[in-house]
């Protein structure tokens, strides 16, 4: 099963981007797609957030 993280939770990894932002890079498949746990919560997957993180420091070795 995977751990899920709250928006609080991405916040503490260092990701304090707004909730609109987020959506926005949501739909451009920029950022990974979050998942609906009930009718006003969502939470995104932690191994696909670790991911994300990791081709953002790839991003800036390679600039």
């Amino acid at each position: 099963m995977a751990k899920l993280l709250a928006a609080a939770d991405l916040k503490v990894l260092g990701i304090r981007l707004s909730r609109a932002q987020l959506w926005r890079l949501e739909k451009a498949n920029r950022f990974p797609r979050r998942v609906r746990i009930a009718e006003r919560t969502v939470a995104w997957d932690a191994d696909e957030i670790a991911a994300w993180l990791e081709a953002r420091k790839a991003e800036r070795g390679a600039a």
